[in-house]
């Protein structure tokens, strides 16, 4: 198979225009900021479950692991900058649209962008600390957000 043919197979693949439409959804239309203002941390990780289909896409469609760590770290990121309390949050994911990155660095990839693969692939280790020192962030952060919460309910409660 071409270059070209390969090229064209993925973009009309249900999985590629299943991610351009969540991408649109999420980003253009700011679905993921607006999702996100569920509290407790749930609307993000809602938000969060949409972007596996680019993490499925470039794992098992491109067999990149480097790809599938940058675009973890976009995720986690979006993740972890919503969980920012006060909602703050919020109005940083109407600006940081992962899913735009997400999309841009798969469509690079797909269009064989040497700079971007090589770029992606110098990062792939430290994408993969930056993607364990995330998970822990926001598992800290939600750890935070229970000890607000349980401040808050002893004070108006008690």
């Amino acid at each position: 198979m071409t270059n070209t043919a390969r090229k064209n197979r993925l973009k009309a693949s249900d999985a590629y225009q299943l991610m351009q439409r969540v991408t649109i959804w999420l980003d253009r239309y700011y679905l993921d900021a607006i999702v996100g203002l569920v509290p407790g941390g749930f609307g993000d990780a809602a938000a969060a479950l949409f972007s596996l289909v680019h993490v499925y896409f470039s794992l098992f469609r491109l067999h990149s692991i480097p790809l599938t760590l940058a675009i973890l770290n976009n995720v986690l990121r979006d993740i972890f900058l919503g969980l920012i309390p006060f909602y703050v949050g919020n109005v940083i994911d109407f600006f940081h649209r992962a899913n735009s990155r997400n999309m841009a660095l798969i469509d690079g990839f797909i269009n064989d962008d040497e700079a971007l693969i090589k770029e992606i692939n110098r990062k792939a280790a430290y994408a993969a600390l930056i993607l364990i020192a995330t998970i822990m962030a926001i598992l800290l952060m939600l750890a935070l957000l229970v000890k607000i919460a349980q401040a808050i309910g002893t004070a108006l409660f008690t």
